[in-house]
């Protein structure tokens, strides 16, 4: 489904690149997980793959492949044909993603605004639809809330709502539970297993929380200083992880969590 081969990115103002050389594939049905620390280059590698890649601001090479169609290059016109529609995007802070002034319903509904010609009624239904799917509780209620009134694990549930609702192949989801507590992260990684199984949807799941990735996916890449440095099948990476910088990371999962995280 997604095929990402030798993406190279370096932003104008620094002299290191941002991703170096990275390849990488999701297969159909696959929730893949991209972990390492902050700087490591994984959200410029979603944002290429989403095509929300500054293109001013930086050189990039490279070709990223969506079922055959090249996103890298393509004109911004090709790619608004597919974001939303065929790749949905999933950010880390729902309240700087989702307009303030806007209800719920209505900004659940831009995908399908934007890609079809359904009419007021059946974009409610479908809007409402989706909300459900993501676990809304009273979805018909919140179609009509505003941001402010939703709690954060809400929000996060309206966003994930938003990315499905033209039913993308491909979700990219941006650190998606950190900002949420324990209880709601962990319903929030059985929404998007249910997901998953439910609907077929393929997945990159970035994330610097190895115990949560380990938890959701099935294959893991680790990245580093903008070098993919590990790649392979979850469990296989946690128990024999063969880069040094993956055994730090595994190092440094705190020590209860790393109990919890044996098979």
């Amino acid at each position: 489904m997604l095929e990402i081969r030798d993406l190279h990115v370096r932003f104008h103002n620094r002299d290191r690149e941002a991703v170096a050389g990275v390849s990488l594939s999701i297969g159909e049905g696959e929730i893949v997980g991209l972990v390492g620390e902050s700087g490591s280059g994984k959200t410029v590698t979603a944002m290429s793959v989403a095509g929300l890649l500054p293109r001013k601001q930086c050189e990039y090479s490279g070709k990223i492949f969506l079922n055959g169609t090249e996103l890298l290059h393509a004109e911004r016109k090709e790619l608004r044909k597919i974001q939303g529609r065929e790749i949905g995007v999933v950010f880390q802070e729902p309240q700087s993603s989702l307009d303030p002034l806007m209800r719920i319903g209505p900004q659940v509904e831009e995908a399908l605004r934007v890609h079809t010609k359904l009419g007021r009624e059946e974009l409610r239904r479908r809007a409402v639809e989706a909300m459900t799917a993501a676990e809304l509780p009273e979805a018909e209620a919140v179609y009509g809330k505003y941001p402010h009134q939703l709690s954060g694990g809400m929000l996060q549930r309206a966003m994930i709502a938003a990315a499905v609702a033209a039913g993308p192949g491909l979700l990219l989801l941006d650190e998606p539970t950190t900002a949420l507590d324990v209880t709601v992260q962990a319903q929030i990684l059985e929404l998007l297993k249910k997901l998953n199984r439910d609907s077929g949807v393929s997945m990159l799941f970035i994330s610097h929380d190895l115990n949560v990735v380990r938890k959701l996916c099935g294959r893991v890449a680790v990245m580093q200083r903008g070098l993919l440095v590990e790649e392979g099948e979850a469990q296989e990476v946690f128990r024999h992880p063969r880069h040094p910088y993956t055994r730090r990371l595994i190092a440094a999962i705190p020590t209860r969590k790393r109990k919890e995280a044996e098979p």
